[in-house]
């Protein structure tokens, strides 16, 4: 059975959040450190040392990365992964120090629970401290403690979105795991059937959904709408070895599955991006690889919609099951 994005070796995740004010963050750990690769296709991202991820830079590897609702506010938790790295020797060797190389991404989640509970340094740590190599849970936990999805009509009519993850195999057991965070404009869709599984409903009282492409071809608009309301952020890894180059064509390639199961997707809202993680010594063709990495990504942004559950007055589809 897969544990998710543990699937592959040398990663740990924790998970920290707040349920009264509906935020969190996830942290993802890799202290032996990973090539990294980064695609970002949504117009909203905001980010925390992204750059030890393009080729060019002088770190070769990285050691964790951050997801974290709260908005910018939300980098901050990084500080408290820092911290607790450097607590255990974990770092880019500078000859003063070591230096923990942690990237990190946001999404947006003020407009559900309170505006002023924000991912901190604290709770960076803690989500640290509790990463495990067991299986990721997923649906309305960590970063997706306050994710929601199908925003065309407000927050009023939209629905919850969660922590989702999924691995595929190819040949030669090399795997390709994938945690996303689904926070989009967009509605979730299935790509088996074409139709919306979460996202904007016809009113705040109904469980039927508009379909936000279809509206919005209509003429249906968000107006006034902050523009960093949004992001679907994806965190990818393989056991394959491949270099930052690789790396980056790999989040690249993935970014079809948000394709496959978010519509609309890559919007002026959305800061939606890919971090792709190599770790092993495993070998694959590399079109191969983005051919998983894609299908895991879409499966695993069906997964974040079908376990996010109801919090902060949005509904969420586990709960309606339930």
């Amino acid at each position: 059975m897969s544990k998710g994005l543990t699937d592959i070796p040398g990663l740990r995740v924790g998970h920290a959040s707040d349920f009264a004010g509906v935020t969190g963050c996830t942290v993802i750990l890799c202290e032996q450190g990973a090539v990294a690769g980064l695609d970002v296709r949504g117009s909203a991202a905001n980010t925390r040392g992204a750059e030890a991820c393009y080729p060019g830079h002088i770190v070769e590897k990285i050691h964790a990365v951050v997801l974290a609702g709260g908005s910018a506010f939300g980098l901050e938790a990084a500080t408290g992964v820092m911290r607790y790295l450097e607590g255990r020797g974990v770092g880019f060797e500078t000859g003063a120090a070591r230096v923990p190389i942690v990237a990190g991404a946001i999404l947006y989640d003020l407009a559900i629970g309170s505006s002023a509970a924000r991912p901190d340094a604290a709770m960076g740590e803690a989500a640290a401290a509790a990463a495990g190599d067991g299986a990721v849970e997923e649906g309305s936990v960590g970063a997706g403690t306050g994710a929601t999805v199908g925003k065309l009509f407000g927050i009023e009519r939209a629905m919850k979105g969660g922590v989702g993850g999924a691995t595929v195999e190819i040949a030669g057991g090399v795997k390709v795991a994938a945690l996303v965070v689904v926070n989009a404009f967009g509605d979730v869709v299935d790509p088996s059937t074409g139709k919306p599984l979460a996202g904007a409903r016809l009113s705040a009282e109904s469980r039927e959904l508009a379909g936000m492409a279809a509206s919005m071809k209509q003429g249906q608009a968000r107006r006034g709408f902050t523009v960093e309301a949004n992001t679907t952020l994806v965190v990818l890894a393989t056991n394959a070895a491949l270099n930052k180059v690789q790396a980056s064509k790999l989040a690249a390639m993935a970014q079809a599955g948000c394709a496959r199961a978010l519509s609309p997707v890559h919007t002026m809202y959305d800061g939606d991006l890919v971090f792709a993680l190599s770790l092993g010594e495993a070998r694959a063709d590399l079109n191969a690889l983005g051919v998983a990495a894609a299908e895991a990504v879409a499966a695993a942004i069906l997964r974040g919609a079908r376990l996010a559950r109801t919090l902060g007055g949005v509904p969420g589809l586990a709960s309606w099951e339930a």
